[in-house]
């Protein structure tokens, strides 16, 4: 079974940890988001794609969601003393793999091959590529004014309402690799319980994707980001509640319209109406078992 995920870090990177169990070697193949990527330091660094990969790989730290664990900050307060930027922090583990990315970058390698690389060294059978290997990113409108993804997420904390998305170089951005064959020769095709104007969004955005996932011949299946109306983690339910009216399975199902047979949802977001069919199960994941007990239901969704 081929089976392709759409995702972002966070709640994305777990679930992919779900599937990766649920599923043989091999089988899994993740595009993930690019969107987020910033230059820090010098350094490009490519936050979604490093979640799925350290989650993957058994590296990430559970407790904080991303970056690695065991991680110490020596350099990044270094840098500060010497008057760098630490608004985005950055772990002295970490930091061997953004200072090998960007070298590799530098010396005109494509994201998408050295992300594979990276796999592979980190012993994962699952494949990762990036939406795209072109220049993508992610900003916002507020009140406030406009601001890049991580100015706003991280230097700003998210607390600034959000009254539009844009998807920087989208137009010219091309999908990597590898990604359009995959698409097309999927068995199951998921979209992960991540923002969807944050994280699916920049990648559908990309030329190419969506067009892809509209031909498809497998089941696409979405995973509500919503406990309850409520976002898990982030700002999704305020930004759903102000761009689009509300935080129910329809307003979710509603913003993929065209592209899923099937959007699963938590048990306290039930009963609903929605335009698609509705999965209803426990989608909160606390660990590794509940991780694979929801991928067990998004695949059989797919396969129904």
């Amino acid at each position: 079974m081929k089976v392709v995920l759409l995702s972002g870090g966070g709640g994305g990177a777990r679930f992919a940890r779900g599937l990766q169990a649920a599923l043989s070697p091999g089988e899994l193949t993740v595009v993930g988001n690019v969107g987020d990527d910033l230059e820090i330091l010098g350094l490009h660094v490519s936050p979604d794609l490093d979640s799925l990969l350290y989650a993957l790989a058994g590296l990430i730290d559970d407790e904080r969601g991303w970056g690695r664990a065991d991680e110490t900050w020596n350099a990044l307060a270094t840098a500060a003393a010497w008057g760098g930027e630490r608004w985005f922090r950055l772990g002295d583990r970490d930091l061997g793999l953004h200072l090998v990315r960007t070298h590799r970058l530098r010396d005109g390698e494509p994201l998408s091959a050295i992300t594979e690389d990276f796999c592979k060294r980190a012993g994962i059978a699952a494949r990762i590529l990036p939406a795209t290997d072109d220049r993508l990113r992610t900003s916002v409108s507020t009140p406030a004014g406009p601001f890049t993804f991580q100015e706003w997420f991280v230097g700003r904390g998210h607390a600034d309402e959000v009254d539009g998305v844009a998807y920087e170089g989208a137009g010219e951005a091309r999908p990597a690799s590898g990604v359009l064959e995959e698409l097309d020769r999927a068995d199951a095709l998921l979209l992960a319980p991540s923002n969807p104007f944050l994280s699916v969004g920049p990648i559908l955005a990309v030329e190419g994707i969506r067009a892809a996932i509209e031909r498809r011949r497998a089941r696409c299946i979405a995973m509500s980001p919503l406990v309850g109306g409520k976002a898990v983690t982030g700002p999704l339910d305020r930004m759903l509640s102000r761009m689009t009216g509300g935080t129910t399975p329809r307003h979710v199902a509603e913003l993929y319209a065209g592209l899923i047979d099937a959007l699963v949802i938590d048990e306290a977001d039930a009963p609903a109406e929605a335009p698609v069919e509705l999965v209803v199960t426990r989608t909160r994941m606390s660990g590794p078992e509940s991780e694979r007990r929801l991928a067990q239901v998004a695949l059989e969704a797919a396969c129904a």
